[in-house]
C-alpha cells in the first residue's frame, strides 16, 4: 500500500511538471472538455433550476388548486380547432357555478370567478407597463388563499358597488412608490383613477419566468364596467389530499349541469389541476436532457480523442525517458500510472475552467429562465473528467508501460 501511494504521489508530480512544461499543448488539449464540462453543467442547472422553481410556484399556487375554463391549461397544435370552437363561459354561467360549488361541493372549500387582462399603470411621472389584471369576488381571498403585506383586500361590498380599488402587487409597489406608502394613493390603470387599498405578500415569479408580483387585483364587477366581460374562469380550492380527483369530478358534474348538457354530449369546458403541469415540466426536462447529454457527449468524446492523440505525442517525447526509468527498475504499473495521472491532470483542467465558465453561463440562464448550480453538479463534473482521463488516457500510458527498455534507451 505505502509503495502505490508513493507511485500515485509522484506519478501526480510528474503529471503536473509535465503539463507545465507544455501549457500551451495542455490548454488546446482540454477545449473539447471545457466545451463538454460546460454543456453538462448547464443542462444540470437548467433542469435543478426548474424543478426549484416549479416547487415554489406550486406552493404560490396551491397544490389543491383546480381552473374550470372553455379550454384546456396546453393545448397540442393539431387539436386547437376542436377546443376554439368551444362556446365562452357567461358571467351568468359562471356566478352559477361558483354558487353550485360553494352551496354543494362536497369535496371542495370554495370557488370564486375569475376573469382580467393587461394593463398599463401610472402615478404621477411613473409607469409599469405589462401589469397583470386579475378581478374576482371577494371569495378569491379564501379561495387563492391571498397574503396582503399592507392594507386590505376589496370585499363583496365594494364589488356589488363596483368600486373603483385595487390591490397591488410587489412589483407595481416598487415601479410606482418606491419611497412612499401606497396605501390611499390614486393610481391610473388605462387612463381610469383607481384608489390603492392594499398590497399583496411577494410571491415572486411562475417557473422563473412570469412575475406574480406585477399584477393587480380588482373587484370583478369594476372589471366589467371598464372592459366589459370577456373569458371567464373558475378557481376552486379542493379539500387536502385524495380528494382532489373527486373534487375534480364533481366539478365535471357540476359544469355539465351548468352548461346543460345531455348524457350524449361531449364535455365542452375542461377542468385543470395544477400538479398537471408536471407532465408539462416533465416534457420539458426530457428535451433539455436529450439535447445537452447529446451535445455534451459529442464535445467530451471530440475531447477525449484531443486527450489520447496528446498523450500519444507525450509517450513519443518521453520514450527515452520511459527506457531510463524501466532500466532502473521501474514497474509497469508506475509507468502506466504516470501517464494515466497526466492524462486525468490534463481533463481535470479542462474541468476547472469548464466550471468557472459554468457559474457566468449560471448567471446569463438566469436572467432569462432559471438555473442553479449545486455542490452536486460540480461533483459531477469532475467526475466526468476523471473518466474522461481515465478511458481516454489508457491506451497511451499501457503502449508508454508494455514499451521495451532497450529499444527504448535507443530512440532519439
Amino acid at each position: 500500500m505505502r509503495a502505490l501511494l508513493y507511485q500515485l504521489r509522484e506519478g501526480f508530480r510528474s503529471a503536473l511538471s509535465a503539463v507545465r512544461q507544455n501549457k500551451m499543448r495542455a490548454l488546446l488539449t482540454t477545449l473539447g472538455i471545457v466545451i463538454g464540462i460546460v454543456m453538462v453543467t448547464s443542462t444540470f442547472t437548467t433542469i435543478n433550476g426548474m424543478e426549484r422553481a416549479f416547487d415554489r410556484s406550486l406552493a404560490m399556487l396551491g397544490t389543491n388548486a383546480l381552473y374550470v375554463q372553455r379550454t384546456p391549461a396546453f393545448i397540442p397544435p393539431s387539436e386547437w380547432w376542436k377546443y376554439e370552437r368551444r362556446p365562452e363561459f357567461t358571467r351568468a354561467e359562471m356566478d352559477r357555478y361558483a354558487e353550485e360549488v360553494n352551496t354543494r361541493a362536497a369535496f371542495s372549500e370554495g370557488a370564486a370567478v375569475l376573469t382580467g387582462g393587461m394593463g398599463r399603470i401610472t402615478y404621477g411621472d411613473a409607469t409599469a407597463s405589462g401589469v397583470m389584471i386579475r378581478a374576482s369576488t371577494g371569495d378569491i381571498v379564501r379561495v387563492a388563499g391571498i397574503e396582503l403585506d399592507a392594507g386590505r383586500f376589496y370585499t363583496d361590498l365594494d364589488n356589488a358597488a363596483a368600486r373603483f380599488v385595487v390591490v397591488i402587487g410587489k412589483d407595481v409597489q416598487d415601479a410606482l412608490f418606491p419611497t412612499e406608502n401606497p396605501i390611499g394613493k390614486h393610481i391610473r390603470i388605462n387612463g381610469q383613477r383607481f384608489e390603492v387599498i392594499g398590497v399583496l405578500a411577494k410571491q415572486g415569479k411562475f417557473l422563473g419566468l412570469e412575475s406574480f408580483d406585477n399584477q393587480v387585483q380588482m373587484p370583478i364587477n369594476t372589471f366589467e364596467r371598464m372592459f366589459g366581460q370577456t373569458g371567464y374562469a373558475l378557481q376552486v380550492r379542493a379539500k387536502d389530499g385524495p380528494s382532489i380527483p373527486k373534487a375534480e369530478d364533481e366539478l365535471i358534474g357540476i359544469g355539465r349541469t351548468v352548461r346543460g348538457l345531455d348524457a350524449r354530449e361531449d364535455d365542452n369546458f375542461s377542468v385543470a389541476r395544477i400538479d398537471a403541469l408536471r407532465d408539462m415540466v416533465a416534457a420539458t426536462k426530457a428535451t433539455i436532457y436529450g439535447v445537452g447529454l447529446f451535445l455534451t457527449a459529442l464535445a467530451l468524446v471530440v475531447g477525449g480523442i484531443g486527450v489520447m492523440n496528446i498523450m500519444f505525442v507525450s509517450v513519443k517525447e518521453r520514450t527515452r525517458e520511459i527506457g531510463i526509468r524501466k532500466a532502473l527498475g521501474a514497474p509497469r504499473r508506475a509507468i502506466l500510472l504516470q501517464f494515466l495521472l497526466e492524462a486525468v491532470v490534463v481533463c481535470l483542467i479542462g474541468g476547472v475552467i469548464g466550471i468557472g465558465l459554468s457559474v457566468g453561463v449560471t448567471a446569463l440562464i438566469n436572467r432569462v429562465f432559471t438555473a442553479a448550480l449545486s455542490p452536486g453538479i460540480v461533483v459531477l463534473a469532475f467526475t466526468i473528467c476523471v473518466l474522461v482521463g481515465l478511458t481516454f488516457g489508457l491506451l497511451p500510458a499501457w503502449r508508454a508501460s508494455r514499451a521495451n527498455p532497450i529499444e527504448a534507451l535507443r530512440y532519439e
